[in-house]
C-alpha cells in the first residue's frame, strides 16, 4: 500500500499524542536498543532519540516513502531507519523496548505475530504498542457500508478490513501475560476537535482510504470520496465557530498495552 507522508502529516498533533501517552508509560532507564517498528514519517521515533540519548533507536516501516521521509527530515547520533516488513521481522534478543505506534490493526493476524516478538525479547525487556480502537466507529462503518454498495462492491469487495481488525483491551492483557509479562492495558477515547470543511474526510485520507485510494483510478477515487463526504457528514456535524470558523468533534478510541518482561 502507498501512503503518503504530507497527508498522514496533516493532523500531527491529534496522531503524535497517543504515542506520548503511550511511552510516558516506559520506565526503562538506560535501554541500549530501542526499536519503532512502524515508524511513519519518524518524528515521534526522534522523539525517542532525544529521551535516550545513549540508546541506538531505529525505525522501521514497510513504506519506502515513509522511510525516505525520516532519513530526510529527522537526524540524530543514535537515529536511524530502515525498511521492514512487519510480518516478517524478528526482534533481535538485545533489544531493550520494541515500539508499536498505530501499525498493528493493518495486519490481519497481528496476535499470532505479537506472540513471536514477546517471546523473542529477554526478560526485562518492554513491549509497548496502541492500536485505534475506533472500527465500529461511523467514519469507518460508514465507509465500509459503502465500499459494499451495488456502485463500489465490484471493485472494492474485501479492500478495507472489517470492525474484527484490531482486539479488545483485554484480549492483549491476556496475550501479555500469557507470555509472561507485567502489563499494563487501558483504552482512552480521544474528543479531537478537527478544523476546516470535511476534516473527517481529510483525517482518513491519511490512514482508513488509503486501500481504497490504491484500488481505484483518481476518478473513481474522486467520486468515492465525494460520496463518502456526504455520508459522513450528517454522522459528524459541522459548527461555526466566529473565531476559528468551522469546526467537528471527531470522537477517536485508542487502545493501549505496555508490558515488561518477567
Amino acid at each position: 500500500m502507498k501512503w503518503d507522508p504530507k497527508q498522514y502529516a496533516e493532523f500531527s498533533y491529534h496522531r503524535d499524542r497517543p504515542f506520548h501517552d503511550l511511552t510516558v508509560r516506559i520506565t526503562a532507564a538506560d535501554p541500549e536498543l530501542v526499536v519503532d517498528l512502524g515508524c511513519g514519517p519518524g518524528p515521534q521515533t526522534h522523539s525517542l532519540a532525544k529521551r535516550w540519548p545513549a540508546a541506538r533507536i531505529i525505525g522501521l516501516d514497510s513504506s519506502a516513502e515513509m522511510i525516505d521521509q525520516a532519513r530526510s527530515t529527522q537526524q540524530a547520533p543514535n537515529l536511524s531507519f530502515e525498511i521492514a516488513e512487519a510480518t516478517t521481522w524478528m526482534p533481535d534478543p538485545d533489544t531493550d523496548v520494541l515500539v508499536s505506534n498505530a501499525m498493528l490493526q493493518w495486519i490481519p493476524n497481528h496476535r499470532e505475530i505479537m506472540r513471536g516478538w514477546l517471546d523473542a525479547l529477554a526478560p526485562g525487556a518492554w513491549f509497548v504498542a496502541q492500536v485505534p480502537g475506533n472500527f465500529g466507529a461511523p467514519s469507518h462503518a460508514l465507509m465500509r457500508k459503502l465500499a459494499d454498495s451495488p456502485r463500489w462492491a465490484p471493485q472494492l469487495s474485501g479492500v478495507l478490513r472489517h470492525d474484527d481488525a484490531v482486539g479488545e483491551p483485554a484480549d492483549y492483557q491476556r496475550l501479555l501475560l500469557a507470555a509472561g509479562y507485567e502489563t499494563d492495558v487501558w483504552e482512552t477515547t480521544y474528543g479531537q476537535v478537527l478544523l476546516g470543511p470535511d476534516p473527517v474526510l481529510e483525517w482518513v485520507r491519511g490512514t482508513a482510504l488509503r486501500p481504497v485510494l490504491d484500488t481505484l483510478d483518481s476518478e473513481d477515487a474522486a467520486v468515492f470520496e465525494s460520496q463518502y463526504a456526504e455520508l459522513v457528514a450528517h454522522a459528524y456535524p459541522v459548527f461555526e465557530d466566529p473565531i476559528r470558523g468551522k469546526m467537528t468533534v471527531f470522537p477517536f478510541r485508542r487502545i493501549f498495552m505496555v508490558g515488561r518482561k518477567l
